[in-house]
C-alpha cells in the first residue's frame, strides 16, 4: 500500500460525517469542529481526488455518484476499522491484570491484603507473580510491578508506595539481648537468603566486612524467609517496614540498621502512557492501603 497516496485520514473522516449527516454543520457538530474546517476537508479531498464529491442541495448538500462510491468504501472500511478496535479494546479489557512483585512483599504486606481488593473489585481478575527476578514490563505482558529500590527505572514511571531502609533481623531466641553489634560480629550466626539474589554479599560488602572462612548461608524461596527468621533458623537482611511489629514486641531484634538513601522504598511501576482501568483501580487500591492496618 503507498501510504503517501492516500488522503489524509481527517478529510475522510470529515467526508464520511457528511455523507452520513447530509450537512456541514451536523458533520462539525458529530467532529467536534468548525463548519468552516468541515468545508475545508471536503475541499481538500476534493482537489486530491480531482472530483466534486458534494454538492448543495436545499438546505443540505448531497453526494455526487463518485462521491457515494466513496461513501460506500469508507462506510466498508471504517466498520471493519471499528469492528477490530472494539474487539481489541474487549479483549485488553478482559485479560487479567498481571503484576509482579518481590516474594517478600507479596507475604508480608499483600496477601493479609488482598482479599479486600477482591471484594471490592471481584470484576477484576488478578495474576500475581512473586518473584525475585526483574520483569520486564512489555504491552499485552505485565501491567504493574512492585519493586524496592530508589525509584531510578529508565523508561519505567515509578511512585512510592511504602518507605523503608533495610536492617539486619535476627530472632530474640537466636541472637539474645547481647549489647549492639559490630557488622563482622554478625558472621556468627547462620543467615537466611532469598533464592535468586545476592543480598547478604552486597550487604557484608557495603559494611566492610571480610569473611575468613565460608557464610553459613541457607537460601530459600522468599515466602519462608520471615518464618525461618521468626523460628530462629537464621538472621536475614529484609525492609523493615515489614518487622516493626514484631519488633516492638521483642519476637524479633534489629541487629544493624542499614541508612540508605532518602527514598528508598517499594514502588509502584509502570510503563509510560496509559494505564488499563484495572491497574488504574489496582493502584488506587494501593494508595488507599499503603499505610492501613493488614486485614484479619
Amino acid at each position: 500500500m503507498k501510504w503517501r497516496d492516500l488522503p489524509s485520514l481527517a478529510s475522510l473522516r470529515a467526508f464520511g460525517a457528511v455523507a452520513q449527516t447530509k450537512s456541514l454543520s451536523a458533520a462539525g457538530r458529530e467532529l467536534n469542529v468548525t463548519h468552516a474546517a468541515i468545508s475545508q476537508q471536503i475541499k481538500s479531498l476534493e482537489a486530491h481526488l480531482g472530483l466534486l464529491l458534494v454538492q448543495r442541495e436545499g438546505r443540505g448538500v448531497a453526494l455526487t455518484p463518485e462521491g457515494l462510491k466513496l461513501s460506500e468504501g469508507l462506510n466498508e472500511g471504517f466498520s471493519r476499522i471499528a469492528e477490530t478496535i472494539e474487539a481489541l479494546s474487549k479483549a485488553n479489557a478482559n485479560r487479567p491484570l498481571s503484576i509482579t512483585m518481590t516474594p517478600t512483599f507479596a507475604v508480608s504486606w499483600l496477601m493479609p491484603r488482598i482479599s479486600d481488593f477482591r471484594e471490592k473489585h471481584p470484576d477484576i481478575e488478578l495474576m500475581l507473580n512473586p518473584t525475585a527476578s526483574l520483569v520486564t514490563l512489555e504491552p499485552g505482558g505485565v501491567d504493574l510491578a512492585i519493586r524496592y529500590g530508589d525509584g531510578d527505572w529508565p523508561g519505567l514511571e515509578a511512585e512510592l508506595l511504602l518507605p523503608s531502609n533495610y536492617v539486619v533481623v535476627g530472632a530474640t531466641c537466636l541472637v539474645g539481648d547481647a549489647p549492639a553489634f559490630k557488622p563482622q560480629d554478625l558472621l556468627q550466626f547462620p543467615w537466611l537468603q532469598e533464592l535468586g539474589i545476592n543480598e547478604l554479599s552486597l550487604w557484608l560488602q557495603q559494611n566492610g566486612v571480610v569473611a575468613e572462612t565460608r557464610p553459613n548461608v541457607t537460601e530459600l524461596p522468599g515466602y519462608m524467609i520471615l518464618d525461618g527468621v521468626r523460628r530462629g533458623h537464621g538472621i536475614t537482611v529484609m525492609p523493615k517496614v515489614f518487622v516493626l511489629s514484631e519488633v516492638e514486641a521483642g519476637t524479633l531484634r534489629v541487629l544493624f540498621e542499614d541508612i540508605r538513601s532518602e527514598g528508598s522504598g517499594y514502588y509502584i511501576v509502570s510503563r509510560p502512557g496509559v494505564i488499563r482501568p484495572p491497574a488504574k483501580t489496582f493502584i488506587s487500591w494501593l494508595r488507599a492501603h499503603c499505610c492501613a492496618p493488614a486485614m484479619g
